[in-house]
């Protein structure tokens, strides 16, 4: 197999996510090449190929990229992504996350790159009526970032029937945890997730942690989420590109494990691993907040032979844990 059929463009491969998915792409014997403005990535995570520093804005440079290293696929991780600022500044929004996946999609047809694995969310379903969500749910953002996600599937749908390209669109549900080697974890600035807040309250890092709304349904009061571990999301990528390679058609997944913990039970799960007190500070619900958003991730599990295998609550913290307290040694992550 010629050496470029192994090459993947991972847009947004400094990130969070998309480094954990440099990182099984490489183990999985794929050659990763980065591409990343470096606005929210952070360049000491790009570890397992090379770096390609640019904006996916940039036909000019994203050509440029594509010509050097000749990739057989895509993986579309780079978007803007704090909701809170995607209602008050939706241009900002519309123009990365739209604009700018539409100015990959087109340089990907104009190369001949048939294959694309898009990093999408579960936030494209809204506020769904019935649990668990499975793929057939009816997907009804409410914010202009979750909207963004939606229109790239849509796009994807279109440049499929139109130019051929195979795609498949990946529904995370809440990413957490880190690198079990600690190589690299979580680091956002600002930080909006849970776990790694709860363990800047619990290390003294942040006063306390505010807990939105305890007056939701039982058990305790508090909103239930799914909480994925982002190495077992980032084998889930590679896995999904896979099954393009073997000629799988276009289709969407949800990634998560199928079972809720509560804002309290993770508060609780951070004080049993790091024996830790975590001061909280009770405030109102948040305007959109659903009560509880939990995954069927049967598709994923039967059709891409993925299963999550950090899947216990105390486990992911575990990984989070290691990785915060590197963070007390260097600087970001």
């Amino acid at each position: 197999m010629p050496a470029e059929s192994r090459t993947v463009l991972v847009t947004g491969g400094a990130g969070y996510i998309g480094a954990h998915a440099c990182k099984a792409l490489a183990a999985a014997g794929y050659l990763p090449v980065t591409y990343d403005n470096l606005i929210y990535g952070h360049e000491r995570a790009v570890r397992w190929g090379p770096l390609e520093r640019g904006d996916i804005l940039d036909r000019v440079r994203l050509d440029e990229v594509i010509v050097r290293h000749h990739p057989a696929a895509i993986m579309h991780f780079a978007a803007f992504a704090y909701v809170g600022e995607s209602v008050t500044d939706p241009g900002k929004y519309y123009r990365n996350n739209v604009m700018g996946s539409l100015t990959l999609l087109e340089a990907a047809r104009d190369h001949g790159i048939c294959r694309f694995v898009f990093s999408s969310t579960c936030a494209t379903y809204g506020m769904p009526d019935r649990l668990p969500i499975g793929e057939d749910t009816p997907q009804q953002p409410i914010n202009p970032y979750s909207a963004s996600k939606l229109m790239v599937e849509r796009m994807l749908a279109d440049f499929g029937a139109a130019h051929g390209l195979r795609s498949i669109a990946l529904r995370y549900f809440n990413a957490a945890g880190a690198d079990p080697d600690g190589e690299i974890g979580e680091s956002h600035d600002p930080e909006t997730h849970l776990v790694p807040l709860v363990l800047d309250a619990a290390s003294g890092r942040r006063p306390h942690i505010t807990v939105f709304g305890t007056d939701y349904d039982p058990p305790d009061g508090t909103c239930i989420r799914d909480y994925i571990h982002v190495t077992d999301l980032a084998d889930a990528h590679v896995k999904a590109l896979q099954a393009l390679e073997a000629g799988a058609p276009s289709r969407a997944y949800n990634l998560g494990n199928g079972q809720g913990y509560s804002v309290r039970e993770v508060i609780s799960a951070v004080e049993r691993v790091t024996a830790l007190a975590v001061p909280c500070v009770l405030g109102p619900r948040r305007p959109g907040d659903p009560a509880a958003l939990i995954s069927d991730a049967a598709r994923a599990r039967d059709e891409l032979d993925w299963q999550p295998r950090l899947a216990e609550l105390d486990e992911i913290i575990r990984t989070a844990w290691g990785w915060h307290q590197k963070l007390g040694t260097v600087s970001g992550g």
